[in-house]
């Protein structure tokens, strides 16, 4: 292994795994990951978790006993899912106390269900929170519309946010809008806004996959010479953005009051085009104050030849905008796209919980104990 890592957390990135399992957890690996490549912090999602479960290793013991107890599928899943966010926020422990809580973080997202159900959103947010009861915990709450006000009440009851599924720097701008108002509310109601923590978790890889496909169909030269750019610069503009609100007279007054930057998170860092540098949404997206959740994939490629080679956001601004013009000077509708990826993103992660449940269904069936 280089020291890429190490060099990428100097820049000021923190370097997050976006995978847990329990055998992750119980073998030990977690902890060497934070001890040897530097990774602060594990985000989680329904598909990471369905593979993870759906894979059986680890869980057999707690199946047993939930189907001895005969839990209902919806709450046998918040049982597994929460034991290993609790465990694994235990093992980062250390991290959170060294960073001020900031870092050493896990996050665990509400039910994909409720996406577009801000009331529902809410509720599920306050009892993952009282369920997993670690402070070192993210709740995840997609950037819906309806996603949006439930971000705002539950940051204003103290709880901290992971925001999700952000494609498109207009929601972009209205997640980061609608922090300021919950930690407003915060502040309001006396709560201690130095304890409030979120980030913004603005995903990559698939807007070149979306946009890509695009471009293949159009088949021009001019077309052709856009591909692997849309992704980089959508990310580039939103740190732009983020310095805009962040220098605002709004945040003024709550950095006054000792409030935390809601940082911006690059989500979907995996590559999935071959043709591209399997480190592409590493080392082009560095920039202090940022965090990069990594698949195991590409976190070990980042570690054995990544070039990490200072700030790569920052004085790219223009050239960004110019790439998503060109865009839209070939035909390709920057809102189409992003509204397709926020639509997919929501059915992918239902798509998923359901198959969760599926899985654990038949699993808890399998275990039953037999009539008496």
């Amino acid at each position: 292994m280089t020291d890429a890592l190490k060099r990428l957390a100097d820049e000021g990135v923190a370097i997050w795994l976006d995978d847990l399992s329990r055998k992750r957890i119980t073998s030990g690996n977690l902890a060497e990951l934070i001890d040897q490549q530097h990774v602060v912090g594990v985000t989680t999602n329904p598909s990471i978790f369905q593979k993870a479960i759906s894979g059986g290793d680890g869980y057999e013991q707690q199946l047993t006993d939930l189907a001895a107890r005969r839990l209902t599928v919806e709450e046998a899943v918040r049982m597994i899912t929460t034991a290993d966010v609790r465990d694994a926020a235990d093992i980062l422990r250390p991290v959170y106390d060294a960073t001020g809580g900031q870092d050493g973080r896990v996050s665990i997202e509400v039910d994909p269900r409720l996406a577009h159900n801000t009331a529902a959103t809410i509720a599920e947010a306050k009892q993952l929170a009282w369920l997993v009861d670690r402070p070192n915990t993210f709740i995840k709450i997609p950037a819906t519309e309806a996603g949006l006000p439930a971000i705002t009440e539950v940051i204003g009851l103290g709880i901290s946010v992971n925001v999700t599924l952000i494609f498109s720097l207009e929601r972009y701008r209205a997640v980061m809008d609608a922090f300021l108002a919950g930690l407003e509310k915060a502040k309001a109601a006396g709560l201690d806004l130095s304890k409030i923590h979120s980030v913004a978790s603005f995903f990559v890889s698939r807007v070149d996959t979306e946009i890509d496909k695009r471009i293949d169909k159009i088949g021009t030269d001019e077309a052709k010479a856009l591909r692997g750019k849309a992704a980089v610069a959508n990310a580039r503009l939103a740190y732009q953005a983020y310095e805009e609100v962040f220098s605002s007279d709004r945040w003024a007054a709550l950095d006054r009051a000792n409030a935390n930057r809601q940082r911006p998170l690059w989500a979907s860092t995996g590559v999935k085009d071959p043709a591209y540098k399997d480190t592409l949404y590493v080392v082009e997206l560095v920039s202090p104050g940022t965090v990069n959740t990594m698949p195991e994939a590409t976190l070990e490629a980042v570690g054995d030849h990544g070039e990490v080679r200072g700030d790569t956001v920052r004085g790219t601004y223009e050239q960004a905008k110019a790439d998503l013009d060109a865009l839209a000077g070939i035909g390709i509708s920057y809102d189409e796209v992003v509204q397709v990826l926020e639509d997919e993103g929501v059915e992918k992660f239902e798509s998923s919980w359901n198959d969760l449940l599926k899985s654990t269904e038949a699993e808890l069936k399998r275990l039953a104990p037999s009539e008496a």
